[in-house]
């Protein structure tokens, strides 16, 4: 099919080019796989011995657990959760938002409507497969080599904001509710990452605008990530261990499951979920825009013997056009240890690999740095 004449609903006419950004080879659904033969693992899911979820490798503290910020307090100008986030993003590069705003039953629709794509037949899902040089779409991410081990993890990947970057080509259109929901939960994540840009603008010495101006066309892409049951959770990863290349995620978990790790002072340490909580990460371009002051943290998932898992990540993504690098303001008592990097370049970078811990944000930094 002819991208360039691709039918874009809501007016928009940015979905009808390619993105640039990447592709990821097609690989088979795991899904199906564990339908088929739920005790099986095969070899090329199967971790390198240092790449396994191995307990000796956790937090020996399990009482440790991320901070939890007050939205409502922090947008009405609460200073003691102003300096908690500002915290947060240099310690942890994660949090866990409560009183964000976003309905439960906007939260529950989101869920809902990513379980019924993946209920969906094989061979329906396969309509939305990714194409052979996009990201979006169904399929699995990162998959850049026949011999690369796999993630136990299917996943479809869709641009949700602004509207008119939307590619229905790869959105489950007549499934019922799908749109609606996606539409309403995006907009509501986007009212949330204009007002924590707006504190962390503030505490990084912008106008109120800035953080939101760096970005040029904010964007948001949100990847729906459907984790199988394994039999043998000790030796496969539901998600490798990375960052993110955005300025911030925001994650929406299930409330039942704990699978969520994040390395903290080198060691893994579970995100124990909190009901109707959205987790926040910092990405690599607002580390890079902050000069190192706030660290995208590494960050995996691991899967579990009983039952399914579904999360939907939301990636707020500068314009392709951008160029991230420290802004002024933070380097004034510190030296410069970014380069600017137009950000569509430093994407595709991030693309061209497999998931491999931090390594890609060298090609944002000064070889100087010590």
């Amino acid at each position: 099919m002819d991208r360039d004449n691709v039918k874009v609903e809501d007016g928009g006419t940015k979905a009808d080019k390619e993105l640039g950004w990447g592709k990821s080879l097609p690989v088979p659904s795991v899904q199906e796989m564990v339908k088929n033969d739920s005790e099986s693992v095969p070899e090329r899911y199967i971790k390198e011995y240092q790449d396994r979820p191995i307990d000796s490798t956790l937090s020996p503290n399990m009482f440790d657990n991320i901070p939890v910020i007050d939205f409502s307090l922090l947008v009405s100008g609460d200073g003691d959760k102003l300096n908690k986030l500002d915290s947060a993003c240099k310690e942890w590069g994660f949090f866990q938002l409560i009183n964000h705003g976003v309905e439960v039953e906007v939260l529950n629709s989101m869920k809902a409507a990513v379980a019924a794509f993946f209920d969906l037949p094989l061979e329906e899902k396969k309509k939305y497969a990714m194409a052979e040089n996009d990201i979006q779409g169904y399929g699995q991410a990162y998959v850049v080599s026949e011999h690369q081990k796999l993630d136990w993890c299917d996943i479809s990947f869709l641009i949700t904001q602004p509207p008119e970057y939307r590619n229905f080509k790869y959105w489950p259109t007549t499934l019922p509710g799908f749109k609606e929901a996606v539409d309403e939960y995006s907009k509501e994540v986007e009212r949330v990452t204009v007002a924590i840009c707006e504190c962390l603008s503030r505490l990084m010495g912008l106008d109120k605008h800035g953080l939101k101006r760096l970005h040029g066309v904010m964007k948001q892409s949100m990847r729906l990530n459907y984790y199988p049951r394994c039999s043998r959770t000790d030796l496969v990863l539901g998600v490798s261990p990375h960052s993110d290349a955005g300025s911030m995620t925001f994650l929406l978990q299930d409330d039942e499951i704990t699978a969520l790790q994040i390395k903290y002072k080198e060691r893994w340490l579970p995100v124990k979920p909190i009901p109707n909580t959205l987790v926040v990460n910092v990405g690599d371009a607002l580390e890079a825009w902050s000069n190192g002051v706030y660290r995208s943290i590494e960050h995996r998932a691991v899967t579990n013997t009983k039952k399914e898992r579904i999360s939907i990540a939301a990636f707020v993504l500068p314009d392709d056009e951008v160029q991230i690098g420290p802004v002024d303001s933070m380097m004034v008592d510190r030296p410069r240890l970014y380069r600017n990097v137009k950000f569509l370049d430093y994407l595709k970078h991030f693309l061209d690999k497999n998931l491999d811990g931090k390594s890609h944000t060298s090609f944002l930094k000064l070889e100087k740095e010590l």
